[in-house]
């Protein structure tokens, strides 16, 4: 077995709790319907055609096309940093935890034609945009790849590489 291989496992996990998770919200509740778990904490179905934070969410319909190149792109790129680097534990967590994420709202975008949002946490009348389990994995990935970045030797973050 390839030592990059448990990273790839480790995307999939992320994709497939992503995909579970919106599954059952799809099944759950209608868009724009709201049910509120706490006082800080709702499950709400929301349809986001833009980037984080709704990021272009009204430019037209260009951007689905855009944000899912991008999305393609960024997974090329992670898998060949994957399978070139398997033995860096803490980059290769952070990036595989953005693969899965990017994979889980790159299927929504394709099938559905936006990603589907349902984690929506507030505190005293202010909102967190709604996020899923995607962008929780591309969250946790990228605060990882900053981690392993001030963690790593001042050595190797300089050497160069073929």
């Amino acid at each position: 077995m390839p030592e990059s291989l448990r990273w790839f496992v480790l995307a999939a996990a992320v994709l497939a709790a992503d995909r579970i998770s919106k599954l059952a919200v799809l099944q759950a509740l209608a868009p724009g319907e709201r049910l509120e778990l706490t006082g800080f904490f709702n499950l709400v179905l929301v349809f986001n055609k833009g980037a984080a934070f709704s990021f272009l969410a009204g430019a037209g319909g260009w951007q689905m096309g855009f944000f899912a190149a991008v999305a393609l792109v960024a997974a090329v790129v992670i898998s060949v940093l994957l399978v070139r680097q398997p033995g860096r534990r803490l980059l290769c967590t952070g990036l595989a935890l953005i693969l899965g994420g990017a994979l889980g709202n790159l299927w929504d975008r394709l099938r559905l034609g936006g990603v589907v949002d349902f984690l929506d946490f507030h505190a005293g009348g202010w909102h967190w945009p709604a996020f899923n389990l995607a962008d929780s994995g591309i969250t946790a990935g990228a605060a990882i790849l900053i981690l392993e970045s001030f963690l790593r030797p001042r050595a190797d973050r300089h050497e160069k590489r073929p």
